[in-house]
């Protein structure tokens, strides 16, 4: 079942105010930099919002930073430290595909400081999985969990995910919507990926468990509303956390890079996800 998280239209306009004055910070996902959401950064600035694209040890700019220690401890960090040097009391920490881990991660450590998480077309991290071990135990697809498997084992000196080339046919289809000068840059720019941002399990205290969180799907993917509600009658008890009070759903019909493809609807779901708006699934 679905419902709509409401409220009387004076407190929807204070939410939308509220939403404005606050700081976003964005996470990229693997291989990526801050520079991948700088079109919605714009927007959201735009719109007066504060608005901070984080980039990640070893990504973008920082490509030349990265080490076979790099791990997902070291992302955590990065974020810790950009939380603690912000001027903002709260943020929103936005996360794009695998930079859910690192922004949960950091959550966990700073969640007087994080008012909500928001993850665009993005796993859900648990604690005690690494991305790679989600995939092992969630991807129902045996080729995915191959090819997952085979390029970390086939990672350059043994550390290194070489950057994507979009050349397979499930890779043209996740940039559906980009246009080209766009994938282009997203192919120049892309960086090798450290494995243990990947293969390094994340740990949680569980201070992040009741933080306000909002799922953006993007339904050029497969990914919907209607898989969250499959997920739930499965009756999994990791899944039940998707029916709490405090958890929300938004779709984009868009491709796995709304910030590229859709930037101005992307920017007003999540003005609207920070004023506490989207769909709530129940059990």
């Amino acid at each position: 079942m679905r419902g709509r998280v409401n409220g009387g239209p004076g407190r929807a306009a204070k939410r939308c105010e509220e939403a404005l004055m606050t700081a976003y910070v964005l996470v990229p996902g693997g291989h990526m930099g801050g520079w991948l959401w700088r079109d919605v950064v714009d927007r959201l600035r735009a719109r007066g919002a504060e608005a901070y694209a984080a980039t990640l040890t070893g990504m973008g700019d920082r490509r030349h930073l990265a080490a076979p220690a790099t791990n997902l401890e070291t992302h955590i960090e990065d974020l810790v430290q950009l939380i603690d040097h912000m001027d903002a009391p709260e943020v929103v920490l936005v996360a794009h595909c695998h930079g859910s881990f690192p922004a949960l991660g950091a959550a966990d450590r700073r969640p007087e400081r994080v008012s909500r998480i928001v993850y665009v077309s993005a796993p859900l991290p648990m604690d005690g999985y690494s991305v790679h071990g989600l995939i092992r135990e969630f991807e129902p697809d045996p080729a995915v969990r191959d090819r997952w498997r085979q390029r970390a084992e086939q990672a350059e000196d043994g550390w290194r995910i070489p950057s994507p080339s979009f050349d397979d046919a499930q890779a043209r289809s996740s940039v559906a919507g980009v246009p080209a000068e766009a994938l282009a840059q997203l192919v120049r720019l892309a960086a090798p990926q450290p494995l243990g941002t990947l293969t390094q399990p994340l740990r949680l205290s569980g201070a992040a468990a009741e933080l306000p969180m909002s799922g953006v799907f993007c339904t050029g993917t497969g990914m919907s509303i209607a898989m969250v509600e499959s997920l739930v009658r499965s009756g999994d008890p990791r899944f039940h956390v998707l029916t709490e009070p405090h958890v929300a759903f938004f779709e984009l019909d868009t491709g796995h890079w709304p910030m590229l493809s859709a930037p101005d609807d992307l920017a007003g779901v999540l003005l609207r996800a920070a004023a506490g708006e989207g769909q709530r699934v129940t059990a």
